[in-house]
């Protein structure tokens, strides 16, 4: 498997971005001054859909909400170019050539709340899709990419990672479970013999809330995007302080497990950030 390219990729519905995208983009741009540089509007991606993966067009419409299509093309374009994908949210500090070398890179997110990942596959903690990198054809983005199709035609399968979790509040972690964190962290669970060419970066102790959201040492996710504001806002306020306090309740168990973890079956020591 050849390395990441030096490529980096960002999307919106337009090229008229507001005024921190537009800063997001122009900072990734002047860091990696060499770098290609790959935005794809709306029309760009129905384009780029056509031309190379037309057998996932009618997926990529079979999903009901935006930010399901983009988690879906984003997987899509690293795995046909490889490079870099970042949210319009994220910014770093530093270039990201030290990373060149690894076949996939993805960011840690958080301790997970899901029941699934922490009681089948021991893991209490999630990884992130708002930035992550790879090589051209990588096979974990190809897996990531059969199971955003697989949870589009499977309800049972979905309905393991969301155990749990009040009805009245799953309409959002659905859309994790099914293109988003969630299902990129399921997919690393349940493929462990990919395990040991994904890098992930994890921070020195990541049971400190302030560790969590960033690009290893590159940078930080700002986490500004607007798809989880649909509904009421005392739906969403009582759906965060419910997450709160199941958060709460699980860091303390995750506290026993001590300040670093490692890939499922991954060999050698977890890569710091």
């Amino acid at each position: 498997m050849t390395g990441i390219p030096r490529r980096i990729i960002q999307t919106a519905k337009t090229r008229n971005l507001p005024p921190l995208a537009r800063a997001a983009a122009a900072n990734l741009r002047l860091l990696h001054p060499d770098w290609e540089y790959r935005f794809f509007d709306d029309a760009d991606i129905r384009a780029f859909l056509s031309t190379e993966f037309p057998q996932y067009q009618v997926v990529f419409d079979g999903f009901p909400r935006a930010i399901q299509r983009i988690d879906f093309f984003r997987y899509l374009a690293v795995h046909r170019l490889g490079g870099f994908y970042f949210d319009l949210d994220v910014f770093l500090s530093e270039e990201l050539s030290p990373l060149l070398g690894h076949s996939s890179v993805f960011p840690f997110e958080e301790l997970t709340i899901y029941r699934f990942l922490r009681q089948e596959y021991g893991m209490d903690w999630e990884i992130g899709n708002y930035a992550f990198g790879a090589a051209p054809g990588d096979p974990f983005i190809g897996k990531i990419i059969e199971n955003c199709v697989r949870a589009q035609r499977d309800e049972h399968w979905v309905s393991a990672m969301m155990a749990g979790i009040p009805s009245v509040f799953r309409k959002d972690f659905l859309v994790l479970n099914t293109t988003g964190p969630g299902l990129v962290t399921r997919t690393l669970a349940e493929n462990p013999g990919l395990s040991s060419d994904v890098t992930i970066l994890f921070p020195d102790d990541v049971r400190d809330s302030r560790n969590w959201h960033l690009f290893g040492r590159y940078g930080v996710h700002a986490m500004k995007g607007s798809w989880r504001t649909s509904g009421s806002f005392l739906r969403r306020r009582l759906a965060s302080l419910w997450e709160s306090r199941l958060r709460r309740k699980l860091e303390q168990e995750s506290l026993k497990l001590g300040p670093t973890r490692s890939a499922p079956s991954s060999q050698g020591a977890p890569v710091q950030s």
